[in-house]
């Protein structure tokens, strides 16, 4: 029932001095009256129905979001929690040539997550040749080159997309520090490596030019019962001695002598290196990716500083051992995991240069934790 149908009708409407009694009227204006208020009545019906019908749409909207909400949450808490350590040595160099970027959260370069994604993460180690200057452009801009060109919306090929997205964010860096270099007086000939380290929930992307690289530490049960540390490659060396590169190389009309792209240049791959780009030397890298998975302990990044002295596999035994050590020193606002992490990232790279290394060293340890 209405809530205002016993209310008696009004004697005077705004506006008007007076109104005739109903009584007054003729038989065909009370008709008149009687069918605009049926039609009055039944639009209220209508515009409740619809204004019910609007509300429960409403409803189902907020549940659906809610339970969107509930299933990225879920998602999230299911995710391995990623941990950055750097540690960087000069070595017996004049100058520091090499750069590193930590995005545990790359969430916050990007103007939105993807539908389907709840974290991005980003590591990168560049080694620079020539001088500094492509390395430290690379690490100011290559990862803000990756969020804008990044997959956004709710896309069914996220991974074919973000394929693409790296491949067009190398060739992009590279043709901007090209120009740059160029427009200098006299212009840069600086180059450098990347190997850069792109988890998306728990898919790791690795895209890599050059010689610096990255290894995947992953535990799996042996005969005996213990658990034994497996190293699985996650990037590939780019080098003028490799078959693919030479020939490549040499169709571009570039020559390979002692190692070495016009017995010069150390790598076939690079960001820069204006001067090798007519001989073969390009800025496409190779892309790799692996789910993590709880089995999985780390990740080491490195440039070729550290495995000139450690074979992958020994690198990743020596943060085995460092971690498994059972001496910790506290320090606040560290977990003893945390402790132990850094721990063997500062180790290893001094143990790097202790070994011989005159070269620049930094090393990327990043702890995957379920």
């Amino acid at each position: 029932m209405d809530l205002f149908d016993d209310l008696p009708e009004p004697t005077q409407t705004a506006g008007q001095v007076s109104v005739a009694p109903v009584a007054a009227r003729p038989q065909a204006t009370r008709e008149e009256e009687k069918e605009e208020e049926e039609g009055k009545s039944v639009k209220r019906k209508r515009e409740d129905a619809e204004s019910d019908a609007d509300k429960e749409e409403e409803e189902e909207e907020e549940e659906e979001e809610e339970e969107r909400g509930e299933i990225k949450k879920v998602c999230k808490e299911g995710l391995p929690v990623l941990k950055g350590f750097v540690a960087a040595r000069r070595g017996e160099r004049e100058e520091m040539q090499d750069a590193h970027v930590l995005l545990p959260d790359m969430s916050v370069c990007l103007s939105a997550l993807p539908g389907r994604v709840s974290r991005v993460a980003y590591f990168a180690v560049f080694d620079g040749h020539g001088g500094a200057r492509a390395s430290r452009f690379a690490a100011e801009h290559l990862h803000h080159n990756l969020a804008k060109k990044f997959p956004s919306g709710d896309s069914e090929n996220m991974d074919k997309l973000i394929k693409k997205c790296l491949l067009d964010t190398f060739r992009q860096t590279d043709e901007d520090f090209l120009k740059k270099a160029s427009s200098q007086k006299p212009a840069w000939k600086d180059g450098s490596t990347a190997t850069c380290v792109l988890v998306v929930d728990d898919m790791v992307y690795v895209a890599n030019l050059g010689d610096s690289r990255a290894v995947l530490c992953r535990m799996e049960a042996a005969a005996d019962g213990r658990r034994r540390s497996v190293t699985l490659a996650l990037s590939k060396e780019h080098n003028p001695t490799m078959y693919e590169e030479r020939m490549r190389i040499q169709r571009a009309g570039g020559t390979v002598r002692d190692g070495r792209v016009l017995g010069v240049l150390e790598v076939s791959r690079s960001i820069g290196d204006g001067q090798y780009k007519r001989c073969g030397v390009i800025s496409t890298p190779d892309l790799r990716r692996c789910q993590l998975t709880a089995n999985d302990r780390f990740i080491v990044l490195a440039c070729d500083g550290l495995f000139k002295v450690f074979s992958a596999d020994e690198a990743v035994k020596f943060v085995l051992s460092v971690l498994q050590d059972g001496s910790v020193e506290q320090r606040p606002g560290l977990t003893e995991e945390e402790v132990r992490f850094e721990a063997a990232c500062q180790q290893l790279a001094s143990e790097a240069v202790r070994r011989g290394c005159a070269d620049n060293v930094t090393v990327i340890l990043v702890s995957v934790g379920f």
